[in-house]
């Protein structure tokens, strides 16, 4: 049996009970360790605090293990029980969809333990779920490459008046391209994308448009550490988002549509003009932003 099982979003407690037991069952637990990241992140320290709660020792499953080596741990599943342990739901990466059709091929039985996740969590801001369009990807652009087929899902999210779920780019252990011209592996630093980071490069792209979808005034929300004591969210305009520190990642930003008058209530608890008052400037917004973020111990 493959046991895959959604962690949750917050920490090691977040796990369900039916995913505790599956845990206690199994010879082999593997954790996915490229899509997301739990609030603690994965170092060793984090890593010890799974492996405490579950008792169980895990092996973190890197992006070329699950992509490319997946018939070794799917092999075992043959003759045992193994467990895939998946930050949030398990069906939240396309990745893990594919584990579970190479699973059957090889007449693996799968189980699946759900959990939440992005996708529903990010409810927290006030935005009905049903009110959302597509959900798209925000790649970090280099010097030669700025992707932006993400554009055109947003502009048709807009047009028909729903919301845009912007999920932010993870770069872990991505190899070098020096190292790949070598053909001798080495891999970059981890680098998570921040919402100021994603702001820039929208509209980036929406300034070499002719019908922009949205522009630094179009409304936002800004989301850090979804599911974690510390999470933050924050609406407010893109220019006015860009201007606040969100802290450790993960980040996601949302882009507004139509509102409902009670989503507009929601949203005030959390806009920018709302905690900081009127603005007269970025260097007052700033400060007063500071000042904000010292009362509330940020």
């Amino acid at each position: 049996m493959l046991y895959i099982i959604g962690l949750g979003l917050g920490d090691e407690k977040d796990i369900t009970l039916k995913g505790l037991e599956a845990i206690q069952k199994c010879d082999k637990v593997y954790m996915e360790a490229y899509t997301s990241l739990l609030s603690f992140g994965l170092s060793p320290n984090g890593l010890s605090h799974l492996e405490n709660l579950y008792r169980k020792p895990i092996i973190l499953a890197d992006r070329e293990m699950v992509e490319e080596k997946a018939n070794d741990f799917l092999s075992q599943a043959q003759l045992s029980h193994v467990a895939f342990l998946v930050v949030g739901d398990p069906f939240g990466a396309t990745t893990h969809t594919d584990l579970v059709v190479r699973a059957k091929e090889m007449g693996v039985e799968v189980k699946v333990v759900h959990n939440a996740s992005v996708m529903n969590a990010i409810g927290i801001c006030g935005l009905q779920l049903y009110r959302y369009g597509e959900t798209v990807s925000i790649p970090f652009f280099t010097e030669t490459w700025t992707p932006d087929s993400f554009y055109d899902k947003i502009q048709q999210n807009r047009n028909l008046g729903l919301h845009t779920l912007c999920l932010l780019d993870i770069r872990v252990k991505e190899p070098t391209l020096e190292s790949l011209c070598r053909g001798k592996k080495a891999y970059e630093p981890p680098r998570y994308m921040t919402i100021n980071k994603a702001i820039e490069q929208l509209l980036e792209i929406a300034q070499a448009r002719e019908d922009s979808a949205y522009t630094e005034d179009t409304e936002c929300v800004g989301l850090a550490r979804i599911g974690s004591e510390d999470q933050m969210v924050v609406a407010g305009t893109m220019k006015q988002l860009q201007l606040i520190d969100f802290g450790a990642p993960l980040h996601c930003l949302v882009i507004t549509g139509n509102t409902h008058p009670l989503e507009e209530e929601m949203l005030n608890f959390y806009r920018c003009r709302t905690l900081l008052g009127a603005v007269r400037g970025e260097a007052e917004f700033k400060f007063l932003l500071f000042l904000e973020n010292v009362r509330m111990g940020l």
